[in-house]
């Protein structure tokens, strides 16, 4: 069974990873309302990624016992100024998600849940992996920044992601 202190977190967990795929959806709206189909290609699969990535959570949740409760998911940014603005976005919100995963990290310790530190570890890598995919992106969006032809060829190369098998 979850302590009420951990129940409570992870539910907040699964609100911010659901918030996550909201955010992604709406900036591959803003791609696709940009005519560059392969960064919204990555960032509609991202949000895919991220609601499964929620699931694991709910799911979790039922197998301890826990009662998931869902909360209200708030409206994510819709307007950016640059295919580089949003991916210094997307960087930033994986920093803070992984600063999430790791405060619940910490609480599962202090609950001494060993349980939830064993499923938290997959998040811990997740996050990892995440916030380089992302620090890449940008790192190539900085160095294409006033070259058109260059970030349709970095829009064409990030459109070729494929689906990750966990």
């Amino acid at each position: 069974m979850l302590s009420e202190k951990l129940l409570e977190a992870i539910n907040q967990q699964i609100q911010k990873e659901l918030y996550s795929a909201y955010l992604y959806l709406s900036m591959s709206a803003y791609f696709e309302a940009h005519s560059l189909p392969g960064f919204a290609k990555w960032t509609r699969m991202q949000a895919q990624e991220e609601v499964e990535h929620a699931m694991k959570f709910y799911d979790y949740v039922n197998d301890r016992g826990g009662r998931v409760v869902l909360l209200a998911i708030q409206q994510p940014q819709v307007e950016f100024n640059s295919p580089l603005e949003v991916f210094e976005a997307i960087l930033e919100h994986e920093q803070l998600v992984t600063a999430s995963i790791n405060n619940l990290y910490t609480l599962a310790l202090k609950e001494n849940d060993y349980a939830a530190q064993v499923m938290l570890h997959w998040f811990i890598d997740e996050q990892v992996e995440e916030e380089k995919n992302a620090g890449q992106i940008v790192d190539h969006l900085r160095m294409v920044e006033d070259h058109k032809v260059s970030l349709i060829n970095l829009d064409h190369q990030v459109g070729k992601r494929e689906a990750e098998e966990d």
